[in-house]
């Protein structure tokens, strides 16, 4: 909700005297931690040996409030577009000073969880669409996937010649004709990524007659050519937003963004798609499954 149209407020903690509210129900007194929430004995004590640090030592108390914070967001506790209060009334609200809480949040923003609104406050902001580094997927089925609604901007489509590059990336010959197509890719009726690919003409011939503005690229690829990208290399490399970029992505010039460049292949072998793709870098987050190189007793990887 926007606080424009009466954002939700934050009413995290517990404020009142425990102690006195168990002396007064014949409850057993407990104990409160920093950010009064109370809690039986046994289970700060649990807590406290939860945290990185010293054994018995809770943890510094920005990173307890940015945990409870995360926490109550995560779970949808606390919706998308809630304004969370001012770091004075945090501060009141916790019995910790100001500093203490412009670092919790600062956990925050760099987590993606909130975002900052200049002379507005702190909001909760969308979440990141997950991109997978190990398995295979189209933007479109990405986003479907996490419950997202995918829609594509069309900004250019056409036909040109491989330059010497774009030629040795495709297998092509130089001058060979290639598909240029340049979309605006929209989730939930916000801009996260610009998405140029290039695609061998003769591989996909009428390709972009298609509607590539409401399907999946790579169903397309299946159904109408058999050449759907089944296996692909890429890089990932962090670049600035540009004016026109900064535009069309709604951020400022300026802003991270995440470069993505990734060659496909179907599976006859050939190289189906190149693509250079722009993500807004509030708003992606790869994610990958490492495994350790097995090593056999006399050293050597195997």
């Amino acid at each position: 909700m926007d606080a424009a149209s009466g954002s939700s407020r934050l009413d995290c903690y517990n404020l009142a005297n425990p102690a006195r509210d168990d002396a007064r129900s014949g409850r057993p007194a407990r104990e409160e931690n920093r950010l009064g929430r109370s809690r039986p004995e046994h289970e700060l004590d649990a807590a406290a040996e939860s945290w990185p640090g010293k054994p018995g030592r809770a943890a510094p108390a920005h990173i307890q409030l940015a945990e409870e914070l995360a926490e109550r967001i995560e779970s949808g506790e606390l919706a998308v577009g809630t304004l969370l209060p001012s770091e004075r009334e945090l501060s009141r609200r916790v019995s910790v000073d100001r500093s203490t809480v412009r670092r919790a949040i600062d956990r925050l923003v760099a987590r993606g969880l909130v975002t900052r609104q200049q002379g507005r406050g702190t909001f909760v902001a969308r979440p990141r669409v997950r991109h997978s580094t190990t398995v295979l997927r189209s933007h479109f089925d990405e986003l479907v996937g996490q419950g997202l609604i995918p829609v594509s901007r069309i900004l250019a489509r056409g036909e040109l010649y491989a330059s010497r590059s774009l030629a040795l990336i495709l297998g092509l010959r130089v001058g060979e004709p290639v598909y240029r197509l340049e979309r605006l890719r929209i989730a939930n009726a916000d801009p996260v990524t610009i998405s140029t690919s290039f695609f061998p003409a003769r591989l996909v011939p009428g390709l972009l007659e298609l509607d590539l503005e409401h399907s999946s690229l790579y169903r397309l690829m299946e159904v109408h050519f058999g050449a759907r990208p089944v296996r692909a290399t890429q890089s990932l490399e962090p670049v600035a937003a540009g004016p026109r970029e900064a535009g069309l992505l709604g951020v400022a010039a300026g802003s991270p963004l995440l470069l993505v460049r990734r060659t496909s292949w179907d599976a006859l072998g050939r190289a189906v798609e190149h693509s250079r793709d722009l993500h807004r870098g509030d708003r992606a987050e790869f994610v990958g499954e490492l495994r350790s190189q097995a090593v056999s007793p006399g050293g050597q990887a195997t």
